[in-house]
């Protein structure tokens, strides 16, 4: 029997996010902002454990990709909205990059990953421009 999946955080982006690209949406010059945001209240899912992060996104939903901490080398988050809601950019083993935009409680997701990582990975990581 494997060790149990404990679930940190499960949900969409911060609503926070949705509703400022609203308020932007009322430019035509931020509409295409609005669009995603949308998009990404519709959609967007994370689903952060013990064990993995999973992201669900795409067109309805249908994208699914999972990261295993062990794989993970480099995390950098960018606060947003006052700092209420964030952006991470995981970088795994062979380059690939998984982008999480509009995470609720960023600070506390980021160290509760930081935890999870490697100490080089954990030498590497952290808010951009810190």
């Amino acid at each position: 029997m494997g060790i149990r999946e404990e679930v940190f955080y499960e949900g969409g982006p911060h609503i926070g996010d949705l509703i400022f690209n609203i308020l932007i949406g009322l430019t035509v010059i931020g509409l295409p902002l609005t669009v995603g945001a949308v998009i990404r209240a519709l959609w967007l899912r994370f689903r952060i454990t013990n064990r993995r992060i999973s992201v669900n996104g795409g067109w309805m939903g249908r994208d699914r990709t999972d990261v295993v901490y062990s794989e993970i080398i480099k995390v950098v988050t960018v606060p947003r909205g006052f700092g209420l809601w964030g952006d991470m950019v995981i970088t795994v083993r062979g380059g690939n990059r998984l982008e999480l935009r509009a995470v609720p409680r960023f600070r506390q997701v980021y160290d509760y990953i930081n935890e999870r990582l490697s100490p080089e990975a954990r030498k590497v990581s952290g808010s951009l421009g810190s």
